[in-house]
Formats: structure tokens, C-alpha cells, sequence
């Protein structure tokens, strides 16, 4: 028999409707600290991790002086808008299907533990998951592929294992494609459908209740 496939899950913006609560609260933190940039330009970095994100947005000079500080008002504010998040339609019934294939199935956040442990409890599937990682497992966040090569690692399996990536973001295509998986791409992250395939997506779809429908269309049937 093959080995079944590892299904790898992106939490934040995939399965919990939070992209827009981040985009938000990068915006109080950093202008907390006297930084004011669009929320637009916050929101296309959201995916991209927090140790990334305010250089990306700000550059080396903005990172060096307020960054660590950046970072750890940001957490505060999310911590003030976690019970606005809600899961998005489907999101356990997705996994449920991915299990049901006899897949195994690896919930790779790159988010604060606490985040981390209220979103699987909030979408109550912590008897699904094979393995969970979340910001503490890796050095570096998306889209390096550090966090994804983790989750390949919790589960004791070779770098080159068949796997599968689904997220919402460009950052996670980019890290996906690094770490030698294709890549799933639900459109709750807000990019267009031309940027997702052009950064590498094999499949786009609305919701994850929509990918669950159409999995053996997928590297996941």
C-alpha cells in the first residue's frame, strides 16, 4: 500500500476567518509606536510572519527600532479581537473528508501558541490532527519553508514526502513551492486568482467547504 498523503493546513486566514482581525491589529500596534501605514498594504503582507512582516512594511530602519515591540502590541490587540474570529464555512468538515481518505493531517500555524490552541478548540478538531505546530517550532516564518518542513518532521516523515499544502495566501504558496509541495489556495486571504497562480497554486477555491466538496479533484482525492 502507498503511504497516504500529509495533508498540511495553514490555520490563520484557511480555517478561521482572522486576516482581516491581523490586518487590524498590526495597524493599532504599529501606530501605537508612531508608524501610520494603510491598512491595505498591512492586509497583502497578512500570512507573511510577524518576524517578517514589519520589515517587509516598513523596512530595516522601522524593524530595528520598534519591531520587538511592534510585534508584542500586535499580540495584545489580537488577544482584544479573538472572539470576533469565527471559523469559515466547512473548515472542519474539510479535515473530517481529508481524514476520511486516510490521509494524515498536519495543522501548521505560524501563530502565537495561545492563538494557536483557541483557533483548534474553536474549530474542535483537536482529534483530527495528526500533529500541530505553531510560531515557537520554527526560526523563521512564511514564506520561508521552515514551518512546513516542521510539520513534515512531526509526523517522522522524509522532506520528500508526498504532501499536500492548503493556505490563503501568496506566502503560503511561496513556502509551499520551497518545501517541494504543490499548493491548495482558499480565496479568504483576499488575493486575486492570477497572483495565487502565478505564485504556484494548483487549485483555488471559496471556502474550505468547497475544497472539501471537490477533494478528489485534488493531490488529496
Amino acid at each position: 500500500m502507498p503511504e497516504p498523503t500529509i495533508a498540511v493546513l495553514d490555520v490563520d486566514g484557511t480555517l478561521v476567518d482572522s486576516n482581516y482581525q491581523h490586518a487590524l491589529a498590526w495597524y493599532r500596534a504599529l501606530r501605537s509606536l508612531g508608524e501610520t501605514f494603510p491598512v491595505w498594504r498591512i492586509h497583502r503582507l497578512i500570512g507573511m510572519g510577524g518576524d517578517q512582516l514589519v520589515g517587509a512594511l516598513g523596512g530595516d530602519e522601522v524593524e530595528g527600532r520598534i519591531g520587538d515591540e511592534a510585534r508584542d502590541r500586535w499580540v495584545e490587540e489580537v488577544d482584544g479581537l479573538i472572539d470576533e474570529i469565527a471559523p469559515l464555512p466547512g473548515a472542519r468538515d474539510l479535515l473530517v473528508a481529508i481524514k476520511e481518505r486516510g490521509h494524515r493531517l498536519v495543522l501548521a500555524s505560524s501563530g502565537k501558541p495561545q492563538h494557536v490552541d483557541r483557533f483548534v478548540d474553536l474549530l474542535g478538531v483537536r482529534d483530527l490532527a495528526d500533529a500541530i505546530t505553531s510560531s515557537e517550532d520554527a526560526e523563521a516564518s512564511k514564506p520561508a519553508p521552515d514551518l512546513l518542513q516542521v510539520a513534515l518532521q512531526k509526523l517522522g516523515a522524509a522532506p520528500d514526502a508526498d504532501s499536500v499544502m492548503i493556505g490563503d495566501s501568496v506566502w503560503d504558496v511561496e513556502a509551499a513551492k520551497k518545501a517541494g509541495m504543490p499548493a491548495i489556495v482558499v480565496r479568504s486571504g483576499g488575493f486575486g486568482d492570477d497572483e495565487l497562480r502565478e505564485a504556484g497554486a494548483v487549485g483555488i477555491y471559496d471556502t474550505p467547504a468547497d475544497l472539501a466538496a471537490a477533494l478528489d479533484d485534488t493531490p488529496l482525492a
